[in-house]
């Protein structure tokens, strides 16, 4: 198959749904894919299996969850527009509004819709400030208990999302903590709240049984539905982006260059200033990896190998799923990757190439 293409691994995508549907039924706790973190959906219906639904960040991923993932469908948007709240209604289950403003202007349109609210706890895990949604002055969500009190009976849920690559069970605990003795009282008039994504309870060494019992904890306490958000957490080591070398430099350092970039294909690692993974990265052959687009920055990283590079050599950069597939973009006019999917019993198909006329449909 020719590179660049993403590759979706349904027997490591397996382990993550695996370890989903457990937490389910240890804890009562619903999951629902968050979209803004993977969309690809010619996986939807093997996901679907396992969890419960998805939830969304507008119209377009709402409707995208409508058709595409069966169970429930969560929408929730920053703001939603004037001209997009009915479609965001017909293609949901559960609308969430960012802002009590927000939920007034809409309270006439929503009304016998079921509605929440995100409310923001002030605390998160995040270690970078561009993502952290209790930064100062954030707009994520509303920060003042009695201000959502005043309107809690237009409401049945609560949504808190304050969870980044988290992979503490204290810290998520001791988080969970702060909301309960923040927001408990209006807790206890709700039938659900959401928690949001960015709990890493799928990696190898997460206490995950200490997760579930305080879940089910919670959710007895308040006597509500519980929800997980889990974006990464479902697809995290699920998928590669496979590239071949094109060209070989030396320039200080041994230089390789792909059919791919960073900056087009996995633009969340650049916007972080984060490498990319290649494994085993051993060896006594240190090179550069380079993208192929104009950026003087477009650099995947510094890796080890057990040989020189050469042109024609094939790389895998590994978890290439997570806020990369959705972030892909046509950036100097680089091919896009095509996706595939590597079935349970090994064969591989391809769900889906792009050419010249995709790019060209994507100006004007």
């Amino acid at each position: 198959m020719q590179t660049p293409y993403y590759l979706i691994d349904k027997s490591r995508l397996l382990q993550n749904l695996e370890k989903i549907a457990w937490l389910r039924d240890a804890s009562g706790a619903k999951s629902l894919l968050a979209l803004k973190c993977f969309a690809t959906w010619s996986v939807f219906d093997f996901m679907a299996d396992y969890m419960d639904g998805s939830t969304s960040s507008s119209l377009y991923e709402v409707r995208l969850g409508h058709e595409k993932f069966s169970g429930e469908t969560h929408a929730y948007s920053v703001a939603y527009a004037d001209d997009e709240i009915d479609d965001v209604l017909a293609y949901s289950n559960k609308i969430i509004f960012n802002s009590i403003g927000q939920l007034t202007k809409f309270s006439k349109a929503s009304q016998g819709h079921v509605r929440g609210l995100r409310a923001n706890p002030g605390v998160s895990t995040s270690e970078f400030d561009l993502a952290d949604p209790a930064r100062p002055f954030s707009r994520l969500g509303e920060h003042d208990p009695a201000d959502i009190a005043a309107v809690a009976d237009q409401i049945s849920g609560l949504m808190f999302h304050n969870n980044c690559e988290n992979d503490s069970f204290e810290r998520f605990d001791t988080m969970l903590t702060l909301i309960e003795d923040r927001f408990g009282t209006i807790i206890h008039n709700m039938d659900w709240v959401s928690l949001g994504g960015g709990i890493h309870f799928t990696g190898d060494d997460y206490p995950i049984n200490q997760l579930a019992n305080r879940l089910k904890n919670f959710a007895q306490t308040y006597d509500i539905q519980v929800y997980l958000e889990p974006g990464e957490a479902a697809i995290t080591g699920a998928a590669t982006l496979e590239v071949t070398v094109l060209d070989t430099m030396h320039n200080g350092k041994n230089l390789a260059i792909v059919d791919s970039s960073i900056e087009a294909h996995m633009l969340d690692l650049l916007i972080y200033r984060e490498p990319a993974k290649i494994t085993p990265n051993t060896g006594d052959h240190e090179w550069m990896i380079c993208g192929k687009s104009c950026l003087a920055g477009d650099i995947f990283g510094e890796f080890r190998f057990d040989a020189p590079l050469k042109s024609g050599d094939r790389l895998s950069f590994q978890d290439a799923a997570g806020y990369t597939m959705v972030k892909k973009n046509w950036f100097n006019g680089v091919k896009m990757p095509s996706i595939a999917i590597r079935e349970l019993d090994g064969t591989v198909k391809l769900v889906r190439d792009f050419d010249y006329d995709d790019f060209a449909a994507a100006l004007s």
